[in-house]
């Protein structure tokens, strides 16, 4: 009679489909861990984070020795900010372009001498020229000076994301080179959440579905995350498929590293 129960209950769980159990064990992390080094080699200058930091994106975490490089930028500014010689070479031409229009009418008047008419025309072309190299020359010390900034910024680290520093692998004074990074970051938020589940569940969770998390103690507590990837290849060894889920962590509360469990829905 036991055995006949057991058969029963077996065949009731094959044919009603994939029951989604109570809950799934999974592991909170970091979005990402960015292991932060400058594009090119030098000594480092200066680290203005620590582990255990908060970072924001955009903000100057360290830097390379960049005496010489900052000299050069603000040679190259004042370089890009001086538009003597086109001032100069536009106020010539100007005055030459009068003068010439004097010559021209004196000419046809018969006062003046085809020389000087001639001499007049020469002068304004020589300083027509004269502007369009003056103008370049404005032009390329813009590049230079776009070039100059572009030297610094090599040698400076910024933070692509909000997050916590989790290591300082340089100090000041040591030599970054282009095996070493500086800092790690790790961003917080939101967190990313991995789980595997059983392959009966596929079909029964999308993208876009809302899941409760369960950290561990002593964080505990409930919140809420959404799916962002549910693969589509499964892992046949073990039956199971990997979801991905993005929990909002603003305040930077709760930590990374920490297991978990995670409850779905009932399909």
């Amino acid at each position: 009679m036991i055995v006949r129960f057991a058969l029963l209950f077996a065949l009731f769980a094959l044919f009603a489909g994939p029951a989604m159990a109570e809950d799934y064990a999974c592991l909170i992390e970091p979005r990402q861990v960015l292991k932060l080094a400058p594009s090119v080699q030098g000594v480092v200058g200066s680290v203005t984070v620590d582990r255990g930091d908060r970072v924001q994106k955009g903000q100057l975490v360290a830097q390379l020795d960049s005496e010489v490089e900052e000299a050069n930028v603000l040679i190259a500014r004042l370089r890009a900010t001086n538009d003597t010689e086109v001032a100069a070479g536009q106020a010539k031409l100007d005055f030459l372009k009068r003068k010439m229009a004097r010559k021209d009418k004196l000419r046809s008047n018969d006062y003046g001498s085809l020389a000087e008419l001639d001499e007049a025309q020469s002068d304004e072309r020589v300083a027509e020229a004269q502007l369009r190299e003056a103008v370049m020359n404005f032009g390329q010390a813009k590049l230079e000076s776009r070039r100059a900034d572009g030297l610094l910024h090599q040698r400076q680290i910024i933070s692509p994301v909000n997050g916590i520093v989790t290591e300082r692998a340089l100090g000041n004074g040591e030599f970054a080179n282009d095996q070493a990074h500086i800092l790690t970051i790790a961003e917080m938020d939101p967190l990313r959440v991995e789980t595997y589940l059983p392959i009966s569940v596929y079909g029964h969770i999308k993208v876009g579905d809302v899941a409760e998390i369960l950290p561990e103690a002593p964080v505990g507590g409930s919140y809420q995350a959404k799916i962002v990837v549910v693969d589509q290849v499964f892992d046949a060894a073990s039956n199971t498929i990997g979801v991905r889920l993005e929990l909002p962590n603003p305040d930077l509360r709760l930590p990374a590293g920490i297991h978990c469990r995670v409850r779905f829905a009932a399909p």
